[in-house]
């Protein structure tokens, strides 16, 4: 497993990132399981939420690590607030009240990073300013970060807060590029070329804020995984070709494809299947061409100008 480092952090972070999203539904003994594999496989960066399992996945993790005496802080734990039932809330409030609670759940009395979780429109870039220096200064959380946030948004937020946003949370796979299509449609009239996310990509590269793809598996939005998905037969014949060629699973080359990026973005996998989280992880090992890069991104079914 290859590691990257945040930009003005300390923070060693495995490349691929473990998502804890639906840890909820397993078992303590899966749970168990599922962690050691990470560990064993370099994954020191596990990614939660506190909707996730209405708190649940925070909860069963946090009594997993509790069992091992040190191992807290030997990994990096990121958790995500501001998605409420049916609205958003950046309030200085509820920041600092979901805090606690994943403080609380997770068994911890820090948390390394902390996202905010889509953005809100009814934001006021003041009171998060407040919540994100009580918490740090009270060492509740030591980095922060967004999801799902255009350039604007985090210039607006960054205008406020003293801290350093060091990750973008944001959708990509390789059936899922629309941050890269518009960047190499320039100047066109296609439909790639229109530009949903004001040049995310490349803003954050200029940035050094990181990059992190959710589900890079799927298509859409979670209508399905594309591996081995007969609407997608192009995409999976190459896919697997590369895959033989590697000696690995077309799991691992999806996820090499993203760390094939000079972006040097960190994917969040949320297999719970502790065999698939192995086949994943051999992505670390992977060094696609650009020949091969360009070769899935078109098997997808991108045209290139």
């Amino acid at each position: 497993m290859k590691y990257i480092q945040f930009k003005d952090t300390n923070l060693q972070a495995s490349e691929i990132a473990l998502g804890c999203m639906r840890i909820s539904g397993l078992s303590e003994k899966a749970v168990d399981r599922l962690i050691g594999t990470a560990l064993e496989e370099g994954i020191n960066f596990f990614d939660h939420a506190d909707i996730y399992g209405q708190g649940m996945s925070e909860e069963v993790f946090g009594r997993a690590v509790a069992k091992t005496p040190g191992l807290r802080e030997k990994i990096i734990i990121q958790t995500k607030c501001g998605i409420r039932q049916g609205y958003y809330d950046f309030s200085k409030e509820h920041i600092l009240n979901a805090v606690e609670g994943s403080l609380k759940r997770l068994k911890t009395d820090y948390i390394n990073i902390l996202l905010l979780h889509r953005p809100d429109t009814l934001m006021e870039p003041e009171e998060v300013a407040e919540a994100f220096t009580k918490l740090q200064e009270s060492g509740k959380v030591r980095h922060f970060g967004v999801s799902n946030q255009k350039p604007l948004q985090i210039e607006l937020l960054s205008k406020y807060v003293k801290q350093r946003i060091i990750i973008n949370q944001l959708q990509l796979s390789i059936t899922d590029t629309g941050m890269i299509d518009s960047g190499l449609n320039v100047n066109m009239k296609n439909s790639a070329s229109l530009d949903h996310d004001d040049s995310i990509l490349e803003y954050c590269r200029l940035k050094d804020i990181t990059i992190q793809p959710w589900s890079p598996f799927q298509f859409g939005f979670f209508e399905g995984v594309y591996l081995d998905n007969p609407k997608f037969p192009e995409l999976n014949k190459k896919l697997n070709e590369i895959a033989r060629e590697k000696g690995v699973r077309n799991s691992a080359v999806a996820i090499a494809w993203l760390l094939r990026h000079p972006a040097r973005m960190q994917p969040i996998v949320g297999t719970t299947n502790p065999q698939r989280l192995i086949d994943i992880c051999k992505a670390s090992d992977v060094e696609l061409t650009r020949k091969e890069w360009y070769e899935l991104y078109r098997s997808a079914g991108n045209r290139l100008p």
